[in-house]
């Protein structure tokens, strides 16, 4: 484990460093920014993962029912979380352009939703479905090979909003109309995950409600991230104009 001792890390960046177990002792740490999977996280002698995780639940009361194992209150955290991104693919129609600008190196909205695409295929056609099909070219996986740009996946592509929202739009109906007959002991059950070696090689062996609840977290999770980063242009803009 590195140790930095008497170090000046004014304005580092850590981005998908596992930080498990770090220790920052007697440190000046203001105006820091931490997103992430943080559990058991201990400030000043205070556990303060409860704290945050009971604010996030005020804020977005979705989470309640993405932790839910009743098909009933998943298929409604679905449609929220459809809702959501369609309320944000009208606010980007208002600002053509914005769907392209991106800040502090994270995805566009484009890329974003493209991700998403992948997401769909991958955990829930493929874990939930047990689909062997290829993937949608448009979609965006992960950096590590062999599948960065495998199973179907063209990263040359270049589709536009429409497009994408378009493929968006019928994964989402498809989502639902899985829920809307779903069972909560057939959620229980292993996920039916083909056996290839295909995107993701880790979900064998996991239920299919954990292999949901990876693509509702997604879709959550991203959203956030979109909606952040517009924000964050629109200011920008602002401060220029």
């Amino acid at each position: 484990m590195a140790r930095y001792i008497g170090e000046d890390l004014h304005g580092a960046e850590f981005r998908e460093c596992d930080l498990t177990g770090a220790r920052l002792i007697g440190v000046v740490l203001q105006d820091a920014v931490i997103d992430g999977f943080v559990t058991n996280l201990v400030v000043n002698g205070v556990e303060v993962t409860g704290y945050v995780e009971a604010e996030l639940d005020r804020r977005h009361p979705v989470r309640l029912l993405l932790r839910s194992d009743d098909p009933a209150d998943l298929r409604e955290a679905a449609r929220e979380l459809h809702a959501g991104w369609a309320a944000t693919v009208e606010r980007i129609r208002r600002a053509p352009g914005i769907e392209r600008g991106s800040v502090n190196d994270e995805w566009s909205a484009v890329q974003t939703m493209r991700h998403l695409v992948f997401v769909h295929d991958s955990w829930f056609r493929r874990c939930c479905l047990g689909s062997a099909e290829l993937f949608t070219p448009m979609g965006i996986g992960p950096d590590v090979e062999p599948y960065r740009e495998a199973h179907g996946l063209d990263l040359s592509l270049d589709p536009d909003l429409d497009e994408i929202v378009s493929v968006r739009e019928a994964q989402a109906a498809e989502l639902e109309a899985w829920l809307g007959g779903v069972t909560a002991e057939q959620l229980a059950a292993p996920a039916p995950v083909p056996e290839d070696d295909v995107w993701p090689p880790y979900a064998r062996g996991r239920s299919a409600l954990q292999c949901l609840r990876t693509v509702l977290n997604e879709t959550f999770q991203h959203h956030g991230f979109c909606v952040r980063d517009l924000d964050l242009i629109d200011a920008r803009d602002a401060s220029t104009a």
